[in-house]
This record gives structure tokens, C-alpha cells and sequence, in this order.
């Protein structure tokens, strides 16, 4: 196991995914081997580190994924790499409850020091004491480094620099990072717009990195990494979702693109094939499929281009014919409702395989982790079977039809949220979307 750490801070806002961006597409740069990771349940976030860095970025989940799914991702984010960023989500101790699921718990479960990505911008020597409360609050989890973020001056830096190295000289300060106000990424409704939709991405990276190299003691920070304390045991199954078949059509493009590569690399580790197709292109899923995968995405932002696109949707209602298992989640599971009410009111008609009915005219937030238990047999496996997930979506559900729901839902505190998706046969979605089965 190749040495980590997390790169994290006291919020969101303070500028960790640009400085885990720089950092990645530097040490890149700079020949290191570098494989990234994302704590929690993100899927747009990596895809910009896997950009920066040049290797698929996986998730490292505490609260959703059991210890072997987490031990397993981090082998594979090993293989053929010197070192490991993790970048963390939201704020170090922030997570699915008050005592579950934040970046201290993976950085917790795997001995990863941690980094701390400190904004500035409206104090100086006071920086000093919010980075000793958060390297005193847990024990068990090494703030061993620091770096000071949107610095407004030479002078601020040193005044910030004496007062850590002073207060808490037991963390490193790594640098100080200037005011940098023209770096910043696009953001929408679930976050930032997708890497695959800036066409001026590689100058944005290079542009970080060399905002890094010149302020960051990135050798100093190299040396704080540490080996996950729990190396994965070839006899135990990190397999996160058994996959639904053996050939297995995925959607994948700029309407499709919110899946996780740990539970993809799980199904080909199990012996499945993958064959990506673009419903925006109006591909077809292979015809030679036994599972159609539709993932989450932006199709409330291209409905009238998947609503015309014949070949897609038409390939879809066969493959359902034809006895395959179809599979949506999120996003996936609109296109696979009757209809999708764009946010001008618009109605655009989609597959109809499912009595959904969605809008965006009327927005409504839908937001958290899942412990999803299936109500009824079907392609995902017997009724009972538990998982872990999380939904993130915006539409609101105009009508969701008579049917069996697929799903039983809780939240992460254990707390009825209710039924989810639909289940017909061998056709499966909801708005959840899975990270792992239920530990």
C-alpha cells in the first residue's frame, strides 16, 4: 500500500478542490506516480481529478461503504502509484451525522494525516487557533500539516506562518497561497459543471499547479503520507454492488455521467464486460447486452435532444423486450419515466418503461444518504437485501404511477424517509444512488 493523505478544511469554500487540483496535476508534472480519491458521495469532483492527475479518481465513503469496499478501493488507487491524495468533503468533522461519516473517519479508519486548507482572506494571527482547535479535537486522526489559502500580502503570510509555527508547532506549515480570485469553476444545481463541459480545462489545471509549485512545499508534503493501516485481504470480497449480468451496457456521456468506477471496476473484477454507448449521440446499448445501466446526470438539461433521439430510446424499449435487466438511477430513472417537465415547463416524452412522471419548472432540493432495503424481488436480488447510497437531485415527482417501489428507504440516522423508485419485471430505478451493499 502506496502512502497517502486528505487534503481538507474547516468548510466547504475554502478552496480544497483547487489546491487538491494543483497539487495533482504538479506532482503529475512532476513524474510522480499520483492517484486521487474523493471522501464521500461525489461523482463530479473526480472527473476533474482524474484530469488533474491522469488516473481514475475512486470514492473512499466511512459512512456508506463497508471496511472491505473501502481496504479494496484503496488497492486498486495503490496499484502503479507512489502516492495518494484524498481530497475531503465539506468540513474536516462534517459527515452523514454528527459522529458518522466525515473525513475524520476515513482519515480514522486509515492512519492518513491530514492537511488543512485554511482561508485567510479575514484573518491572520487567528488563524493559528482555528488550526490548533482542529488538530486537538480528535485524537485519533494527525493534523500534520497546513496551508494557508487566499493569503492578501506578503506581510499576511508571515503574520499567519509565525503564529502557526508558534501556536501549534507540531503542524507543519506547507505555504501560503496568494489571492486568486480568477480561479474558480462553474458551478450548477449539483455542483460544479462537469469536466468533460470546460473547454479550457487544461489551461485552469496548469494554472493551479503552477500556483502550488510556486507556494507549497510539496517534498515537505510528501513526506507527511502514510500507508493505509489496513491492507486489503485477498480472501475478502470488496466487491461493492454484484454486478446484474455479464454484458453490461452503460451510458455515458455529459447526461449520464454520475456512476462510481469502484462499483464499475467491481463488476469487471467479478467477470462482467462493460460497453459504454451515448444516449446523446442516439447510440443504441448493444444489442448483445443482459443489462442496460442508465446512471444519474444532467438529462433534465438535454430532454428534448433525448426525447428525438429514436435510435436510443428505441434500442432501450427492445432491450426491455428482449429480457434484459434495466437499470436506472437518478437521472437514469427520469429518462426511463414517461415524461420530464424541463425547468421552462416544457414536457419531453422519455422511454416510458416506468410511471414516472418528473419536472424542473418546480424544483424541489432531495438530499442525503439512503439505507435502501429492496421491497420486492428483482434484478438487484431478493426482497431485504440492504444497500447504502445517498440522493441528490432537484426535480420534483409529478406522479410516480401504481407499481411495486424497488426500494424501502431510511435515512442515515435510521429514520423511515419512506418508499423509492419501481420495480417491473426485470426493469429497476430510483432516485438512489448505490455505493455499496449494507454492511
Amino acid at each position: 500500500m502506496v502512502p497517502g493523505l486528505i487534503v481538507a478544511a474547516p468548510s466547504s469554500g475554502s478552496g480544497k478542490t483547487v489546491v487538491t487540483l494543483g497539487l495533482l496535476r504538479h506532482l503529475a508534472r512532476s513524474g510522480v506516480a499520483v492517484a486521487s480519491a474523493k471522501a464521500g458521495p461525489d461523482y463530479i469532483d473526480p472527473a476533474f481529478h482524474g484530469r488533474a492527475g491522469g488516473r481514475a479518481c475512486l470514492n473512499l465513503d466511512p459512512w456508506a461503504m463497508r471496511a472491505e469496499t473501502l481496504t479494496t478501493a484503496v488497492g486498486d488507487l495503490s496499484d502503479g502509484a507512489e502516492a495518494i491524495i484524498c481530497e475531503g468533503v465539506m468540513g474536516l468533522f462534517d459527515g452523514a451525522t454528527v459522529d458518522r461519516g466525515s473525513t475524520t473517519d476515513l482519515a480514522a479508519a486509515g492512519g492518513w494525516p491530514v492537511v488543512l486548507v485554511i482561508d485567510v482572506r479575514a484573518q491572520a494571527a487567528s488563524a493559528a487557533a482555528v488550526l490548533g482547535g482542529f488538530a486537538a479535537h480528535r485524537p485519533d486522526v494527525h493534523v500534520a500539516g497546513v496551508i494557508f489559502n487566499r493569503v492578501g500580502s506578503p506581510r499576511h503570510a508571515e503574520v499567519v506562518r509565525a503564529a502557526a509555527e508558534r501556536w501549534v508547532p507540531a503542524v507543519t506549515v506547507l505555504g501560503c497561497i496568494p489571492r486568486a480570485e480568477d480561479l474558480q469553476l462553474p458551478e450548477r444545481h449539483l455542483g460544479l459543471v462537469q469536466a468533460m463541459e470546460h473547454p479550457d480545462l487544461e489551461t485552469f489545471l496548469d494554472r493551479a499547479a503552477a500556483l502550488i509549485a510556486a507556494h507549497v512545499d510539496t517534498d515537505a508534503l510528501l513526506t507527511l503520507a502514510r500507508p493505509w493501516q489496513n491492507p486489503p485481504s485477498h480472501s475478502v470480497d470488496g466487491t461493492a454492488l454484484p454486478p446484474l449480468g455479464q454484458r453490461i451496457a452503460i451510458a455515458d456521456d455529459a447526461a449520464f455521467a454520475f456512476r462510481y468506477p469502484h462499483v464499475l471496476e467491481g463488476w469487471r473484477r467479478a467477470g462482467a464486460e462493460t460497453f459504454p454507448f451515448s444516449p446523446l449521440a442516439d447510440e443504441e446499448p448493444d444489442p448483445a447486452a443482459d443489462v442496460v445501466y442508465l446512471p444519474g446526470g444532467y438529462p433534465e438539461l438535454h430532454g428534448g435532444r433525448l426525447a428525438g433521439n429514436s435510435r436510443f430510446l428505441g434500442g432501450l424499449r427492445a432491450a426491455a423486450e428482449h429480457g434484459a435487466v434495466v437499470f436506472g438511477e437518478c437521472g437514469g430513472y427520469m429518462v426511463l419515466g414517461r415524461g420530464l417537465i424541463d425547468a421552462a415547463g416544457e414536457r419531453h416524452a422519455m422511454a416510458g418503461l416506468l410511471p414516472l412522471e418528473t419536472s424542473f419548472a418546480d424544483r424541489g432540493l432531495h438530499l442525503g444518504y439512503r439505507q435502501a432495503t429492496l421491497a420486492a424481488d428483482g434484478p438487484l436480488g431478493r426482497r431485504g437485501q440492504a444497500f447504502r447510497g445517498h440522493e441528490f437531485y432537484y426535480a420534483t415527482i409529478v406522479e410516480e404511477g401504481t407499481g411495486a417501489p424497488l426500494f424501502a428507504c431510511a435515512d442515515a440516522l435510521g429514520r423511515d424517509v419512506g418508499p423509492a423508485g419501481r420495480v417491473d419485471g426485470r426493469i429497476a430505478a430510483s432516485f438512489v444512488h448505490l455505493i455499496d451493499t449494507s454492511p
